[in-house]
């Protein structure tokens, strides 16, 4: 009956109907879950050809809470195509599980977008309950805006405004989104302006997520780098430095990391920086920029990752003088046995391990409790 009533939708569309409200009743009848995976059917061929009130009235009779929620997302977005947004909304009213309401009020959202109706698309996103989806419609957001010639930081100050006003259970995310998006959208100078006025304790969780968006970007990493205070500059460049050391190594980055270390105040920053200028081959960077750490404890470890990236190549002379450049007697002595260590390691397997950081704080803490 439901094959008929499709093949007869092109031909006699009043005949069609008729078809179609025989096999609801047919349908009716049968136990569940048969009932509701017909029924389920039903509603995917009456939005195939445009029934779309039917399918909207059948869909409310399912039963199983997942079949439900994906047939009343199936007749939304056929009103949103349609351009029956009224109708949209209405349905809407009826899908309370997440992830399908964010995802209903996404398509939505999208449609107003399209429209140009960017104050009823900011009304729906306090709506949203799924951080993946409230995501989403941020970024959407922050899109029409950039491709919007007509605007300017005007709007997007209102824009920004508005989600700072948001409850403050979605606030945050709803920012970060927000953020994010220009970011990777171009807009570093708004970013940068913005995150002065955003209380401190949520800087390390923005900072991060704009830096992982934007980082396969060199110019926008460089650009927001340059643009931020000194405080949220230290955050940013230990984040980027991370994301990089957990790589393979790129030369692409070189310069990068170079103007961190010349800028870096602190010194574990330039000990990362150290790290990846080494994985680079860029001994003499690397070793300029170990000579300016004074700390006994974080010079060892910048030295010792040029140590241990010498050995790699074979270059025993080279990791030594690179363990002799620690000057205190205690740090220099523990590196200095470290890297015979290592030179055991390597004629005995041919390889490497990475871990005279993680061994020198076990000999921080060791010295500690002495």
């Amino acid at each position: 009956m439901l094959e008929v009533g499709t093949l007869l939708s092109g031909i006699n569309p009043q005949s069609a109907s008729r078809v179609f409200e025989s096999a609801h009743e047919a349908i009716s009848e049968m136990p569940q879950p048969l009932k509701d995976d017909f029924l389920q059917r039903l509603v995917k061929k009456l939005v195939q050809v445009n029934l779309i009130e039917k399918a909207f009235e059948y869909s409310l009779e399912l039963e199983n809470e997942v079949k439900r929620n994906d047939s009343l997302i199936l007749v939304l977005n056929s009103y949103v195509n349609e351009g029956n947004l009224r109708n949209a909304h209405r349905v809407v009213e009826y899908i309370q599980n997440e992830p399908w309401r964010s995802l209903a009020l996404f398509s939505i959202l999208k449609e107003h977008l399209k429209r140009g109706e960017l104050g009823t698309a900011l009304g729906l996103l306090s709506q949203f309950r799924s951080d993946y989806w409230l995501g989403e419609a941020v970024k959407s957001v922050a899109v029409y805006l950039k491709k919007s010639d007509n605007l300017d930081s005007a709007v997007y100050e209102k824009v920004f405004q508005f989600m700072a006003s948001l409850s403050s259970d979605v606030s945050n995310d709803v920012l970060k989104s927000f953020l994010v998006g220009l970011a990777v959208q171009g807009e570093i100078k708004f970013v940068s302006e913005s995150l002065k006025r955003i209380p401190r304790e949520q800087w390390d969780e923005i900072i991060s997520a704009i830096v992982s968006s934007i980082i396969d970007r060199g110019e926008l990493v460089t650009e927001f780098l340059d643009s931020l205070p000194e405080d949220a500059k230290i955050l940013a460049v230990g984040y980027v430095l991370d994301i990089l050391l957990e790589r393979p190594p790129s030369s692409e980055y070189l310069e990068l990391v170079r103007k961190i270390g010349s800028f870096a105040s602190s010194e574990r920053i330039k000990v990362k920086a150290v790290r990846y200028l080494s994985k680079l081959h860029d001994y003499e960077g690397a070793w300029n920029l170990a000579s300016s750490i004074s700390d006994p404890h974080l010079r060892s470890l910048a030295f010792g990752s040029i140590a241990i990236e010498k050995l790699k190549e074979g270059d025993i002379d080279g990791a030594i003088d690179a363990a002799l450049e620690v000057k205190d007697p205690r740090w220099g002595s523990w590196l200095l046995s470290e890297i015979l260590a290592k030179i055991a390691e390597l004629q005995a397997s041919g390889q490497v391990v990475e871990d005279i950081e993680e061994r020198a704080e076990k000999q921080k803490r060791l010295w500690a409790d002495e």
